[in-house]
């Protein structure tokens, strides 16, 4: 069964949390497709895991680049796993694809973002009503994650 977990943004923008958990994700040898819900946001968040951190290198690419199937972390706009990726970390409010061929399934949302915050209740609601055993997670004053149901 697919493990979901919802991801509630209260103290960092998206930018900031992302990296670590994409980074996490490659270390323990899996691979992710992340989508959002426009191509232009795709090619913001792909700019900024080149330059997070001076330090950092995370592999990555987009699905407009050559050879996107062979990336570790692949970014889109779309429902496709072209990477055959088993976690996929949903941002922005995207409207995600069957979960079924996923290991994890992450959905990030902004918590000041009044309509991210609808968008994430009723994904919750929905895959709730489904049968889904689904976890929440919030951001604490210090940016760790704390799991609230």
């Amino acid at each position: 069964m697919t493990e979901i977990l919802f991801y509630h943004l209260t103290e960092s923008k998206l930018e900031e949390a992302l990296p670590a958990l994409l980074e996490k994700s490659v270390e323990r040898g899996w691979k992710v497709v992340v989508q959002t819900n426009a191509e232009a946001r795709r090619d913001m968040l792909d700019a900024h895991l080149w330059i997070f951190r001076d330090d950092s290198f995370l592999p990555h690419g987009t699905d407009e680049a050559p050879m996107s199937d062979a990336q570790p972390v692949l970014l889109t706009a779309t429902n496709e796993n072209r990477n055959q990726a088993s976690v996929r970390f949903v941002v922005d409010g995207a409207d995600p694809p069957p979960l079924g061929d996923y290991t994890r399934v992450v959905f990030m949302f902004d918590g000041h973002d009044q309509i991210q915050l609808e968008t994430a209740r009723a994904q919750w609601k929905n895959l709730k009503g489904e049968g889904h055993a689904l976890t929440y997670w919030q951001q604490s004053e210090e940016g760790r994650w704390v799991k609230k149901a």
